[in-house]
């Protein structure tokens, strides 16, 4: 385990070490063979960026918007399902690191803390996130319950219909909170302190759930309720039913195809996230950041448009906004934020993205991330070509702040 944190590769081996395996597992795997969970970082590699120098760098910004919001930097907290497994309180930890680092934090439908759980603890609106289930009324009451709570944007996540297979998750037994199996106590007896901190709160099952779902009085009935809920019928019209419903700002999640994107923004929604559920649900899908460009060039003038998949870096955001991303949401980077050090995790996580993102956009010779466009990458040339590196083109839309 890493004494100095310099890195979210440092925060992933502390938060290795400190979470019962079974979580760590849930957030760090893909589906079936995991080659789309890989590919999404791996893919940042071949993206390459023109070193400038003799420029001004100084009084460097990194404040933006996102769906007319003002963000710090383009960065948002992606909904991730049950983080409040990986440390206590996990969800409440994050939301209020993400508030004062002038960031969107969003909470997953599938959170152990509650909507009304993190509304009371933090002074600051977040986002939630939605699921399309079999259990309409269910559903609206969520719509109901994130709209009292002052939510202030909701996103609605597409590409869970049906759930992938995740081997990890089921070799480990995955439950929240997890079942006393004579494999799991073994591992949770290495564990004491995230054993300590469990017993000290009462938020160990999924809050927004119990008690609200149908059926649903105990942690026990989760796991049946949970296998039939996901609706493999969702249309587009539905996603306007669910607008009617909201009337607020509404992000589309898990766009992954040119013309899905073209049908998202047809809806009117604010924005559309590119994102293939962290490779975890198509194995073989492209990555996140090769659909990227394809995506802005159809929809970029008409809604803004969002990424999340494979981001380990502040070099990754800036990649993605120069293909035309106007922001970026980062799931299992906070998510070891939190299982490593809890709030101040995901506060270090935050800072060490913002330094690699602010040194990164100064290398490359612009003070203002609005103005970050194609041009500061280097477009490849043939194998043996003796010609110099070029800018690559802008996307369609031109630099950041035209996006949308």
């Amino acid at each position: 385990m890493p004494r100095i944190v310099t890195t979210v590769e440092d925060l992933r081996l502390r938060a290795k070490a400190r979470v019962p395996r079974m979580f760590y597992d849930y957030a760090d795997s893909g589906s079936w063979t995991e080659s789309t969970y890989h590919a999404n970082a791996a893919d940042f590699s071949a993206i390459k960026l023109r070193q400038r120098v003799a420029v001004d760098m100084s009084n460097r910004t990194l404040a933006s918007t996102m769906i007319g919001q003002a963000v710090s930097m383009p960065v948002a907290l992606a909904p991730c399902g049950i983080v409040g497994m990986q440390r206590a309180d996990g969800e409440i930890l994050a939301a209020r690191a993400a508030a004062r680092a002038g960031v969107p934090f969003t909470l997953s439908t599938m959170s152990i803390c509650s909507i009304e759980d993190v509304a009371e603890a933090s002074d600051h609106p977040f986002w939630f996130q939605l699921y399309f289930l079999r259990d309409r009324g269910f559903n609206d009451r969520l719509i109901d319950r994130a709209r009292a709570a002052g939510c202030s944007a909701l996103v609605l996540t597409l590409d869970l219909q049906i759930m992938g297979q995740r081997h990890k998750d089921l070799r480990n037994g995955l439950s929240a909170p997890p079942k006393p199996t004579l494999g799991t106590i073994a591992n949770l007896l290495t564990k004491p302190r995230w054993c300590l901190e469990m017993l000290r709160t009462s938020r160990r099952g999924l809050r927004n759930v119990v008690g609200h779902a149908e059926g649903v009085r105990d942690t026990r009935s989760i796991a049946s309720w949970t296998s039939e809920q996901f609706d493999p019928r969702l249309s587009w019209d539905d996603i306007r039913r669910i607008q009617d419903r909201w009337k607020g700002p509404l992000i589309l999640k898990g766009v992954l195809d040119p013309e899905d994107a073209a049908s998202a923004a047809d809806t009117g929604a604010e924005a559309i996230i590119v994102s293939n559920h962290g490779g975890r649900q198509l194995d073989g899908a492209i990555s996140s950041i090769a659909a990227l460009p394809g995506i802005v060039a159809e929809v970029g003038h008409r809604v803004e448009v969002f990424m999340d998949g494979g981001i380990r870096s502040g070099q990754d955001v800036l990649k993605a906004v120069a293909l035309g991303a106007r922001g970026v949401f980062i799931g299992r980077p906070y998510v070891y934020g939190v299982g490593a050090m809890g709030e101040r995790g995901v506060t270090l996580c935050l800072d060490i993205i913002r330094k690699e993102l602010d040194m990164t956009m100064a290398f490359c010779g612009r003070r203002d991330i609005r103005d970050v466009d194609g041009t500061i990458r280097v477009a490849p040339h043939p194998a043996g070509s003796r010609h110099r590196p070029r800018a690559q083109t802008p996307p369609p839309h031109g630099p950041l702040h035209d996006a949308g």
